[in-house]
């Protein structure tokens, strides 16, 4: 029986293409790669023949297990406000004020009036009050966020109202009632699954009852012997009670999409104009912007949740907030916008232009392009479809998908039938070169 003779770590380590190696990565990580790359060839892989081979392969091998973990990646999904692939891309002009104010410093907590410290709560206020109507504005890092500090700051200690028919589950398996329940409110479930009257609300109203929340159940839909009780209802009977109404709305719509067929959703300008005491709504879905929860309503009682400690814990950076000034600039034009706003330019590009993108790519990679039906996303308009179409890959679809998948610049797609489709309408037109380099690569 003959044995395999493995070089040492240490002599390998020693060896000057080696010791290379370890300028442009640490001692540490080329020795793990050395172990690594000697215990898969003790199961039948290969070893570099000589000491410049190993450096090369330590080198490769460093390069492919450092890559960070997150990446960018091509949604052909057709899913344009896809949560799991980090929901709206940003505008320019949101990518340009985030590398202003990050490139040195900034007026994050500065007052350049009084040359003293100011608050960063001032900033993206001004502008969402003049976009909504709202007295007053709070941003802070989700719409999660947002409901957990209001429920903080008026109900700790106290019960909150709310229809059984809204304790819905979010996403990652976050539920409305446990996000409540860390909240410190205890939650008084009013009405049935299916049916809520107002006088469920009246009934259950007790001395210690703190407020009403209204949630939006924006990721599906009851049908049927169904009835709910809306804001306007919702407003006389929490002022009776001399408690808020917190409206959980959810997708943050800024303007109304239904020329596109998108309908059934409030803008958030509408549900200011309803009177709750508070709009709980997200930045980074409908909106179009990054990731934020966006608190509007009265001064007053913005002014308490602004003190209240967990806003400094729930606060959101200088990134966030000219990312998000930005995306709101633009809606200060409607037209702008539209075709300015990735997430809206998506929505909102009629199915032929989709078609004729889908027809170019498929020229080059030798797909077929078919007809298909994209949706929103991020828990938005959830049963609407918009008329898309695919670039569609015969072969095995599995191995396809995998490859694509496996890129330096991953593409996401779906299986049907069989076959993998690239939906075009959520791929961002200046990708569509990208797109055909990299399905080149693992397909022609």
């Amino acid at each position: 029986m003959s044995f395999v003779r493995f070089p040492k770590v240490s002599t390998i380590l020693e060896s000057s293409p080696v010791q290379k190696c370890i300028t442009n990565w640490t001692h540490t990580m080329v020795r793990d790669a050395i172990r690594e790359i000697i215990s898969v060839a003790r199961t039948g892989g290969d070893l570099p023949v000589d000491y410049e081979s190993w450096a090369v392969v330590i080198d490769g091998y460093l390069t492919e297990h450092t890559k960070p973990s997150l990446r960018p990646v091509i949604n052909a999904t057709g899913v344009i406000l896809h949560t799991n692939l980090g929901r709206a891309p940003l505008a320019q002009a949101a990518l340009d004020a985030i590398n202003m104010v990050s490139s040195g410093g900034s007026t994050l907590e500065y007052d350049l009036e009084t040359g003293k410290r100011g608050s960063r709560h001032v900033h993206a206020s001004a502008i969402l009050t003049e976009l909504t109507g709202a007295e007053d504005a709070l941003v802070v890092n989700n719409c999660a966020a947002g409901l957990v500090l209001a429920l903080q700051t008026l109900c700790a200690g106290k019960e909150t109202l709310v229809s059984r028919g809204e304790l819905v589950e979010i996403g990652g398996s976050f539920r409305v009632p446990e996000i409540m329940a860390a909240s410190g409110t205890k939650l008084v479930e009013v009405g049935t699954t299916n049916r809520t009257h107002p006088d469920d609300y009246r009934n259950a109203i007790t001395p210690n009852t703190a407020a009403i929340v209204k949630v939006h159940r924006s990721n599906f839909t009851m049908d049927g012997f169904v009835s709910e009780v809306d804001i306007p209802t919702l407003v006389p009977i929490a002022e009776e009670a001399g408690i808020p109404l917190i409206h959980d709305f959810g997708s943050g719509l800024m303007m109304d999409l239904s020329t596109w067929g998108l309908t059934g959703e409030l803008t958030a300008q509408d549900a200011v104009r309803q009177n709750p005491t508070l709009v709980i709504m997200s930045g980074d879905k409908l909106l179009g912007g990054p990731q934020a929860g966006i608190i509007l309503g009265k001064k007053d009682v913005i002014a308490k949740l602004k003190k209240h400690p967990m806003a400094r814990a729930l606060r959101v950076d200088k990134l966030t907030f000219s990312a998000l000034e930005a995306t709101l600039a633009l809606y200060r034009n409607t037209n702008k916008a539209l075709l300015q706003i990735p997430a809206l330019l998506m929505l909102t590009t009629d199915a032929e232009t989709i078609r004729f993108r889908a027809e170019t790519i498929a020229e080059h990679v030798g797909g077929k392009v078919e007809r298909s039906e994209a949706t929103v996303g991020g828990g938005a308009f959830p049963t609407s479809k918009i008329p898309s179409w695919s670039v569609v890959l015969s072969g095995d679809a599995m191995d396809i998908e995998q490859r694509l998948r496996g890129l330096h610049i991953p593409v996401i797609t779906r299986i049907i039938d069989n076959k993998v489709w690239l939906d075009i309408r959520s791929v961002l037109p200046k990708d569509d070169g990208l797109l055909i380099t990299l399905i080149r690569k693992i397909y022609l």
